[in-house]
């Protein structure tokens, strides 16, 4: 049985520190230079079962969107807790927990500068992509204030464009990216964030010397409740794509538009082999489901409109993160229990295939 999900990052991290020290893991703790929501230090932590200089490893990452790292957390937590005390030989398992520990605390899905870090891995030394449609949808997506009026003019607007558009369509221009708008939603920012530095300078050290290395970035707030969509970053024919689908069957790819998710720009799966390009790795992004999208966008919208227009330190901000909370987690302990065997199958194949 899975412990329930923590109510705070700080418990999160709590727990998933006691269960690293448990499984004997050699443990590393990365400061983030600011503070969390109850005024705490904030962390990456990495957490390492095996042996330090193995050739394959499996790197299982939780809190690319902050909030999301609840579950990712407690998936790390949980896999720690049932290791097999007695293991020898396969892969070396890597845990990143908290990529985004600022969002982790805030329970918000962006970082400290409202980026989306999976919009955040394009190539800055280039233009950034365009998504000029998302301008005429801008202040209805993020108004001025969420007043009940506000909310209900906008979301009638939205409405309208998604009659105009049709959903696919209008998913693609919400989702997909931009990088026009700072207080916008799916944000990709003005250049490399704290955690894009961070996760490029520790994969380049870390897959230093490594020979293979499957990558399992955790997620949730698309596709059905408590399944893990497996979506890859890589294109089909691709020797990746085809390993990906050798290794976990049911995968789709983010770039033939049959995914639950739009077609972004910017996600850091698909820019891992540029960190480490003498390592042959193998990446997936397990994506479980939670509520139905407008309640996930209701969210998102609430959230930053808090945070461009309002005071997230203010008492009312705690029904807004409660909100954002309840779009990308379930409370519900069956929800939890759904989630686990996506994750220990992905796992156990990526252990059996660099065994």
């Amino acid at each position: 049985m899975i412990a329930p999900l923590s109510t705070s990052s700080l418990d999160a991290r709590a727990a998933f520190l006691d269960a690293a020290a448990a499984a004997g893991a050699r443990l590393e703790a990365f400061p983030h230079p600011l503070r969390g929501v109850q005024g705490e230090e904030l962390f990456v932590d990495v957490a390492e079962v095996g042996p330090a200089d193995a050739e394959d490893i499996v790197l299982i990452v939780s809190g690319t969107h902050g909030v999301e790292g609840y579950l990712g957390s407690a998936l790390q937590r949980h896999h720690l807790e049932t290791l097999d005390r007695d293991r020898t030989g396969g892969p070396t398992l890597v845990f990143v927990h908290a990529l985004n520990p600022y969002g982790f605390s805030w329970v918000r899905r962006v970082n400290e500068d409202n980026v989306d870090l999976n919009r955040n891995f394009v190539d800055w030394s280039q233009p950034v992509p365009t998504n000029d449609d998302y301008a005429a949808l801008a202040d209805l997506l993020v108004p001025s204030s969420w007043t009940a009026d506000e909310q209900e003019r906008t979301l009638l607007g939205l409405m309208g464009k998604l009659e105009e558009l049709g959903m696919e369509r209008l998913q693609q221009i919400i989702q997909g990216g931009q990088f026009q708008h700072p207080t916008g939603v799916f944000y990709g920012g003005a250049g490399p964030t704290w955690s894009h530095r961070w996760l490029r300078d520790f994969i380049a050290r870390r897959l230093a010397g490594v020979r293979r290395a499957a990558i399992i970035d955790l997620h949730t707030g698309l596709g059905p409740w408590g399944h893990g969509s497996l979506l890859s970053s890589n294109r089909p024919g691709d020797a990746a794509y085809d390993r990906q689908v050798a290794w976990w069957n049911d995968v789709t790819s983010l770039d033939d538009g049959e995914s639950v998710s739009a077609v972004v720009a910017g996600d850091w799966l698909a820019a891992a082999d540029a960190f480490a390009p003498s390592t042959e790795i193998t990446g997936i992004c397990v994506e479980y489901g939670t509520v139905d999208g407008i309640t996930v966008l209701q969210s998102l919208r609430a959230d930053a409109v808090l945070h461009a227009h309002g005071d997230p330190s203010a008492p009312d901000a705690v029904a807004v993160r409660d909100q954002v909370r309840a779009a990308f987690l379930d409370d519900d302990p069956a929800w939890l229990q759904a989630c686990w065997p996506r994750y220990h199958s992905v796992v156990t194949a990526a252990g059996e295939r660099l065994s």
